[in-house]
This record gives structure tokens, C-alpha cells and sequence, in this order.
């Protein structure tokens, strides 16, 4: 169902005025254009070509930058752990470990940029973020064995950044991890495994972690959120496709989509079973896969394991961008009792 299908004309009508409120900040906060190129900058999709595209052009939404009014960052620079002294300890971070190598991502930093083109242990990689779903997601960046790098288009569908990869223009949905038009229309990308967590459990997970730098090349705040309170707050700013008021638009839940399946594990849900058991891992089932869920409630993270005690790679995102895209996902809910037990 719509989000605007059904309301009120006065919901309506504020919410519009939300979404052109949002705009504006984000204009505000990240866009500096000479005012004599500002017309050709802000056409209706950034200069992008639709015509192909897999979602409902009518719903993808100008989220007010232009095409890389959102700097990506393309060269990024890392310190030490012990040199991060400004990251305190529930501050949030992207974590990704490969091939023996660990790098920290703040999305204080995150926040301002949306993307970072990077590589680690050799492969390259694109971290990505979006502020306004709370989806913090890494690929690879190698794709049908061509290099890509990542931009910020400045368009947004079920209030999700659209990436797009500057070497065929298409644009790739970041939720659906799937090119939606141009060349690489229907290509999707391959998730690795990254941790959304504080950056007291990272640093105690890997001490000798790099973090990317506040050496960023740009002028920015980074240690206040362009956002404000929009992670706690109810508001969504952008129209999106689904709703679902079974948990707060904020809930953080952990997700997957595994063989045409999909389920999410609301942080909620885990505090309970928590409360009901004492155990931070949980067994449960996807579709006919078990998996098991490890979590740490106090770092606000979590990630699922498969029968080998392998990491699959998942997302955590909040329930509003997750419901958005996958309606029809499986929930699990902590059962009543003295034996929890997975549900379907």
C-alpha cells in the first residue's frame, strides 16, 4: 500500500511539506553550486536516463543534491586504532574483516558522503551507507569482471539512496543490491559480510583495526549528524511504497534475503528472547535453511551464522526501509514462555 494512498488530506499534506523541508536541509548541508550552473544541476533525475528503469519512475523520488552533491569519498585515508581518539565508545561504525585485515568506517562519517570506493586485502570494495534507512551495506565492487566506482545520484526510491557506477551511469537500488537501469540493468551486486556496530565492540573485536580518517579532502562536521533526532523520530521524509506499523518506523531489525526468501529479526524481538532465555544466540529458520543469530544488544548488533558457523552476509537497516521493499517478509517474534523457539 502507499504511504500517501489512504491518508488524510492534512497527513498528506504534511508530509509533503516534510519531504520538501528534508530537501532543503540536505541542500543546506551538502550542496554548494554556483548559482549560474544551478538550473542545468537541477533537473527532475539529475541527468539520469529512466527509460529502461525496473521501478516505477513516477516513485523515484529527487532527494534534492545533484549528482555528487553527496561527495562519494574515492581516496580514502585511515589512521590507527589508537589515533581514532574522537570516536567514543557506542559510536557507531561500518566494520568489514577480510583476508586478515580490518578496516572501521564511522558513519559520522558515513553520513555526509554515502559512499566510500575502497579496497581492502586486495579486493576492491564499495561501502555504503544511507542515512535515511539506517542500511549500512559493503560490496564488491568487481562486477561482470569490470571495475566499478560509485557515486551518490542524488535520487532516492522507497526513501533509499539509488547508487549509480560512473563507468555506465546505471543506477543500482542500495536495498535491493541490483542495478535498476542502464547497462547494468538487473546485474546485482555481491553483498560481504560487514558489521554494524559500536566502536567499542569492533575495537575489542580487532585491535589493530584502520578507521578511515577525518582527512576526507572535504569541510565537514563530523562530529554532529545532518540528521538531528531522524534515527529516533517517527518521520520518514519520502514517500514509500509499504507500511507496516507493527514496530516503530525506527525499530533496528536485522535482515536477510536468502534463495528468494527474506526475514527480518527486530532488535525488539531479540530483547525479548533475550530476557526469556539469557542467551545472545538464537536458532532459526529461513525458508528451509537454519541459521543461527548471534547478537550483542549492548553494541546494537547482530548477524547470522549458517550450520558451518559461517557468516552470511546480512543487513541491518530500520523496519520502515525494510518493509518498504519486502512486504511480504518473514518476522520473527520472540515467543511466550519459558522455551523460545524459532517461529515462522
Amino acid at each position: 500500500m502507499s504511504a500517501y494512498t489512504f491518508a488524510p488530506a492534512p497527513v498528506r499534506q504534511l508530509r509533503l511539506s516534510l519531504t520538501s523541508l528534508m530537501s532543503s536541509i540536505l541542500l543546506s548541508v551538502f550542496v554548494v553550486v554556483p548559482r549560474a550552473e544551478s538550473a542545468g544541476l537541477f533537473n527532475q533525475h539529475n541527468g539520469f536516463d529512466l527509460s529502461d528503469s525496473s521501478l516505477p519512475v513516477n516513485e523515484i523520488m529527487h532527494g534534492g543534491p545533484p549528482r555528487d552533491g553527496i561527495p562519494a569519498i574515492d581516496k580514502p585515508r585511515f589512521i590507527g586504532a589508537e589515533q581514532a581518539d574522537y570516536l567514543d565508545d557506542d559510536a557507531r561504525v561500518m566494520g568489514v574483516s577480510l583476508g586478515g585485515q580490518q578496516k572501521a568506517y564511522p558513519i559520522g562519517i558515513l553520513n555526509y558522503h554515502e559512499i566510500v570506493n575502497d579496497s581492502l586485502a586486495g579486493t576492491p570494495i564499495a561501502v555504503t551507507y544511507c542515512p535515511l534507512c539506517g542500511t549500512g551495506i559493503v560490496y564488491q565492487a568487481q562486477v561482470k569482471d569490470q571495475l566499478l566506482q560509485f557515486g551518490v545520484s542524488g535520487l532516492l526510491y522507497n526513501s533509499d539512496v539509488l547508487l549509480y557506477d560512473r563507468q555506465t551511469e546505471s543506477l543500482w537500488s542500495q536495498v535491493l543490491s541490483r542495478a535498476v537501469t542502464g547497462p547494468m540493468k538487473d546485474q546485482p551486486l555481491e553483498l560481504i559480510a560487514a558489521s554494524h556496530t559500536s566502536w567499542k565492540d569492533w575495537h575489542n573485536r580487532y585491535p589493530d583495526t584502520l578507521v578511515l580518517s577525518r582527512e576526507t579532502g572535504y569541510r565537514r562536521d563530523y562530529s554532529r549528524s545532518p540528521y538531528g533526532d531522524y534515527d529516533q523520530s517517527p518521520g520518514v521524509y519520502f514517500p514509500v511504497a509499504n507500511r507496516d506499523d507493527r514496530y516503530h518506523n525506527k525499530e533496528v531489525v536485522l535482515t536477510l534475503e536468502l534463495n528468494g526468501q527474506t526475514r527480518a529479526w527486530p532488535f525488539v524481538e531479540l530483547a525479548r528472547y533475550q530476557q526469556q532465555s539469557g542467551a545472545n544466540r538464537l536458532q532459526d529458520r529461513i525458508g528451509t535453511t537454519a541459521v543461527t543469530i548471534d547478537f550483542n544488544l549492548d553494541a546494537r548488533s547482530a548477524r547470522v551464522l549458517d550450520s558451518d558457523g559461517q557468516e552470511i552476509p546480512s543487513v541491518q537497516a530500520f523496519w520502515f526501509a525494510w518493509i518498504a521493499f519486502h512486504p511480504g517478509t518473514g518476522v520473527y517474534q520472540a515467543p511466550v514462555g519459558n522455551s523460545p523457539k524459532p517461529t515462522e
